[in-house]
Protein backbone atom coordinates (compact mmCIF):
# COMPACT_ATOMS: atom_id res chain seq x y z
CA UNK A 1 0.00 0.00 0.00
CA UNK A 2 0.99 3.61 -0.47
CA UNK A 3 0.20 6.88 1.28
CA UNK A 4 -2.39 7.56 -1.45
CA UNK A 5 -4.24 4.27 -1.01
CA UNK A 6 -4.00 4.63 2.78
CA UNK A 7 -5.63 8.05 2.45
CA UNK A 8 -8.52 6.68 0.38
CA UNK A 9 -9.04 3.79 2.80
CA UNK A 10 -9.18 6.29 5.70
CA UNK A 11 -11.55 8.52 3.72
CA UNK A 12 -13.92 5.61 3.06
CA UNK A 13 -13.85 4.65 6.75
CA UNK A 14 -14.60 8.26 7.73
CA UNK A 15 -18.02 7.98 6.08
CA UNK A 16 -19.11 5.60 8.86
CA UNK A 17 -18.91 8.53 11.31
CA UNK A 18 -21.22 10.66 9.12
CA UNK A 19 -19.37 13.88 9.99
CA UNK A 20 -19.45 16.20 6.93
CA UNK A 21 -16.68 18.41 8.34
CA UNK A 22 -14.36 15.43 8.80
CA UNK A 23 -15.20 14.02 5.37
CA UNK A 24 -14.63 17.38 3.65
CA UNK A 25 -11.28 17.76 5.44
CA UNK A 26 -9.85 15.08 3.13
CA UNK A 27 -10.19 17.49 0.17
CA UNK A 28 -7.89 20.28 -0.97
CA UNK A 29 -9.32 23.77 -0.51
CA UNK A 30 -10.12 23.86 -4.24
CA UNK A 31 -11.21 20.22 -4.35
CA UNK A 32 -13.93 18.92 -6.66
CA UNK A 33 -16.54 16.26 -5.81
CA UNK A 34 -18.40 15.00 -8.86
CA UNK A 35 -21.19 12.47 -8.46
CA UNK A 36 -21.48 11.63 -12.14
CA UNK A 37 -25.29 11.82 -12.21
CA UNK A 38 -25.07 15.47 -11.05
CA UNK A 39 -23.02 18.63 -11.55
CA UNK A 40 -19.59 18.84 -9.85
CA UNK A 41 -19.26 20.58 -6.50
CA UNK A 42 -16.18 22.82 -6.21
CA UNK A 43 -14.38 23.95 -3.07
CA UNK A 44 -14.06 22.30 0.34
CA UNK A 45 -16.78 24.42 1.97
CA UNK A 46 -19.24 23.68 -0.83
CA UNK A 47 -18.38 19.97 -0.64
CA UNK A 48 -19.04 19.98 3.10
CA UNK A 49 -22.42 21.64 2.59
CA UNK A 50 -23.33 19.23 -0.18
CA UNK A 51 -22.46 16.20 1.96
CA UNK A 52 -24.37 17.66 4.90
CA UNK A 53 -27.42 18.05 2.64
CA UNK A 54 -27.63 14.61 1.06
CA UNK A 55 -26.23 12.54 3.92
CA UNK A 56 -28.12 14.43 6.62
CA UNK A 57 -30.88 11.81 6.68
CA UNK A 58 -28.46 8.88 6.81
CA UNK A 59 -28.35 6.99 10.10
CA UNK A 60 -25.60 4.54 9.15
CA UNK A 61 -23.03 4.21 6.38
CA UNK A 62 -20.09 2.05 5.44
CA UNK A 63 -18.06 2.23 2.27
CA UNK A 64 -16.71 -1.27 1.74
CA UNK A 65 -13.76 -1.35 -0.66
CA UNK A 66 -13.74 -4.33 -3.01
CA UNK A 67 -10.75 -3.36 -5.15
CA UNK A 68 -8.20 -0.58 -4.88
CA UNK A 69 -5.75 0.39 -7.63
CA UNK A 70 -3.29 3.23 -8.01
CA UNK A 71 -1.41 4.76 -10.88
CA UNK A 72 0.58 7.90 -10.27
CA UNK A 73 -1.54 10.29 -8.25
CA UNK A 74 -4.81 8.54 -9.11
CA UNK A 75 -6.52 5.93 -6.93
CA UNK A 76 -9.52 3.92 -8.12
CA UNK A 77 -11.75 2.34 -5.49
CA UNK A 78 -14.47 -0.14 -6.41
CA UNK A 79 -16.89 -0.14 -3.48
CA UNK A 80 -20.22 -1.17 -2.08
CA UNK A 81 -21.63 1.81 -0.21
CA UNK A 82 -23.99 0.48 2.45
CA UNK A 83 -26.31 3.29 3.45
CA UNK A 84 -29.21 3.38 5.88
CA UNK A 85 -31.67 6.23 6.39
CA UNK A 86 -34.08 5.25 9.14
CA UNK A 87 -35.78 2.05 7.99
CA UNK A 88 -34.57 2.40 4.38
CA UNK A 89 -31.31 0.86 3.22
CA UNK A 90 -29.33 0.34 0.04
CA UNK A 91 -26.17 -1.52 -0.95
CA UNK A 92 -24.95 0.73 -3.75
CA UNK A 93 -22.21 -0.48 -6.12
CA UNK A 94 -19.83 2.42 -6.86
CA UNK A 95 -16.51 3.16 -8.48
CA UNK A 96 -14.60 6.21 -7.29
CA UNK A 97 -11.71 7.81 -9.15
CA UNK A 98 -9.62 10.00 -6.86
CA UNK A 99 -6.96 12.43 -8.07
CA UNK A 100 -4.68 13.29 -5.16
CA UNK A 101 -2.46 16.30 -4.55
CA UNK A 102 -0.24 16.97 -1.54
CA UNK A 103 -1.88 14.28 0.59
CA UNK A 104 -5.45 15.44 -0.10
CA UNK A 105 -8.21 14.64 -2.58
CA UNK A 106 -8.14 17.20 -5.40
CA UNK A 107 -10.88 15.52 -7.47
CA UNK A 108 -13.31 12.72 -6.62
CA UNK A 109 -15.41 11.40 -9.48
CA UNK A 110 -17.95 8.81 -8.30
CA UNK A 111 -19.80 6.52 -10.70
CA UNK A 112 -22.99 4.74 -9.64
CA UNK A 113 -26.59 4.15 -10.68
CA UNK A 114 -28.61 6.96 -9.10
CA UNK A 115 -31.83 5.02 -9.77
CA UNK A 116 -30.74 2.22 -7.44
CA UNK A 117 -30.21 4.75 -4.65
CA UNK A 118 -33.44 6.69 -5.30
CA UNK A 119 -35.64 3.56 -5.43
CA UNK A 120 -34.22 2.31 -2.14
CA UNK A 121 -34.74 5.63 -0.38
CA UNK A 122 -38.37 6.16 -1.47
Amino acid sequence: MSANTDLIEAFCKAWSRLDPTEIASYFTQDGVYHNMPAAPIEGRDAIEGFIRGFAGTWTKASFDILNLAETGGVVIAERIDRIQAGDKAVDLPCAGVFTLRDGKIAIWRDYFDLGVYMRAMQ
